[in-house]
């Protein structure tokens, strides 16, 4: 009898690690829930220059920008964000000042990310969250790395680097053919 309780006993026990949900461990503790991640940001450019064609209520920058070295970055379910953004420019445009061709006038990028949610009524809604301004220099580069509440649900997100100063986009995920 003792037997078959131990048996019954360790059954049951590998039967529930069977079902549960394996919880990956990182050198800092759990491994969040990756939602995104991406190597490529689109820079505002053609049709999406001014207030036009905004996306998901944003409005790209009146002069179109060039992402020169490289943009990735990371969300997590948690609301985790992470962009890594190298040469994020002006492009050489006839909109823009020969001057600033190149270079990058803003002292901070902030992120955004956002989400197709439901409201209260059951409604699909659009719901766009913003990182605090992170140091941007003028060769474009910056990282920015915050924390927001995302809603619940977050379906079909996209990420958007934004000038410090103004609710405009400069880059955002997706990528130009032949980039």
């Amino acid at each position: 009898m003792k037997r078959a309780s131990v048996f019954v006993a360790v059954l049951v026990a590998v039967a529930g690690l069977a079902f549960a949900k394996p919880e990956k461990a990182g050198p800092d503790g759990p491994k969040e829930r990756k939602i995104l991640e991406f190597n490529t940001m689109y820079g505002v450019d053609e049709a999406f220059v001014g207030d036009l064609n905004p996306i998901r209520g944003i409005v790209g920058d009146e002069a179109p920008w060039a992402i020169a070295k490289s943009a990735r970055g990371r969300l997590d379910a948690d609301g985790h964000l992470r962009i890594r953004m190298r040469g994020l420019v002006f492009a050489n445009d006839p909109r823009v000042a020969p001057g600033l061709v190149g270079k990058n006038d803003e002292p901070t990028f902030r992120g955004v990310v956002s989400c197709l949610s439901e409201d209260g009524a059951g409604h699909v809604t659009t719901v766009n969250v913003t990182t605090m301004g992170f140091r941007a220099t003028v060769s474009g580069n910056s990282d920015i790395d915050a924390k927001v509440f995302l809603p619940k649900p977050c379906v079909a997100p996209i990420v958007f680097v934004i000038a410090g100063s103004e609710d405009k986009w400069f880059a955002v995920t997706g990528f130009e053919s032949g980039d």
